[in-house]
């Protein structure tokens, strides 16, 4: 090797290991594998367990108990092994009812680390619930409370598997939660640019109305997050139809001809079968606190994709 070779090789390492990008000392981001769960407050625990069990045919897997008290704190309705609904019975923080959503990955400690090196703030150390798993939470742009969690061999989670799935259960998947967001750049420079989420698809929108929506998919899965996008944030009466989460189903006329024919189907308000702007079909109903789920079939009504929307986000 002659001596201008040698010269070029020793300055792309010195660029190499100089360079921001790809300075060795920047731990890799751990895999985020799906969506969790999503979590609520209820106002009424009887009321909101007969929306979840005797409506939509899920089962309550286990529960937490206030201090010193036989009292449920919170209450888990399981939709598969890996994905929860979480009811909380305290009271909500500010006017919203949604408490908080979660991802999962296969590292809560390395994801910790990887997020303060980002300068997201975490905890101190990675903590373990009462359940079992590894948790901790972090804070959107949007004060949006984002779980982190790292499912544990001998946790509850694990140790009930195959359990509490009976065949009354009317979707097996939250295939996406929803939450509000402000800032379409502040959750890009967020989700996109420090946990490693990707767009899908972005819809709603048009004849001088602002962008609605905007689908971020997990990094290593296929469940996404969905932006429900506001300029003038709405009342808070409307925040239960935005903060939503969706449930997959092969055959939204069926699903809503099963939901209609269960007695408990006339407590609760629940829309007719249309097709949505995604051209999906789709019935959104309601808990009793106003909570939006919307049962979801998977591919559009002739199986072609939809062409993203070109309009515009909101102007805050």
């Amino acid at each position: 090797m002659d001596l201008t070779m040698t010269r070029l090789n020793a300055l792309a390492a010195f660029l190499l290991l100089s360079s921001p990008h790809l300075n060795a000392a920047d731990p890799p981001r751990p895999r985020i594998l799906g969506i969790a769960h999503i979590a609520f407050y209820v106002s009424d625990l009887a009321k909101a367990r007969e929306f979840w069990t005797d409506l939509l045919g899920y089962q309550e897997c286990f529960n937490l108990k206030q201090n010193d008290s036989d009292a449920v704190r919170i209450a888990f309705i399981k939709i598969n092994d890996f994905q929860y609904i979480e009811l909380f019975t305290e009271k909500p923080r500010g006017d919203m009812m949604l408490n908080h959503i979660s991802f999962y990955t296969e590292n809560a400690e390395a994801m910790r680390g990887y997020l303060a090196e980002k300068g997201v703030k975490v905890p101190d150390k990675v903590g373990k619930g009462m359940t079992g798993n590894k948790n901790y939470n972090i804070v959107d742009p949007d004060g949006n409370i984002v779980e982190i969690v790292e499912y544990q061999p001998d946790s509850w989670t694990a140790l009930e598997k195959g359990n509490f799935l009976p065949s009354t259960r009317i979707s097996d998947h939250i295939p996406h939660v929803g939450v509000l967001v402000g800032s379409v750049e502040a959750a890009t420079n967020f989700y996109r640019g420090i946990l490693g989420f990707e767009e899908i698809w972005r819809g709603g929108g048009g004849d001088d109305k602002p962008l609605s929506w905007i689908n971020m998919c997990v990094p290593e899965g296929k469940d996404y997050l969905e932006w429900m996008l506001h300029g003038v944030k709405p009342e808070p009466e409307r925040y239960g139809t935005r903060n939503h989460l969706a449930l997959e189903v092969p055959s939204c006329e069926k699903a809503a001809a099963i939901l209609k024919a269960r007695p408990a189907s006339k407590d609760f308000k629940m829309d007719e079968v249309k097709v949505g702007v995604n051209r999906k079909r789709q019935v959104n109903l309601y808990d009793a606190d106003g909570s939006r789920v919307e049962l979801m079939e998977p591919s559009t009504i002739d199986g072609k994709p939809t062409p993203p929307s070109t309009a515009k986000p909101p102007i805050r």
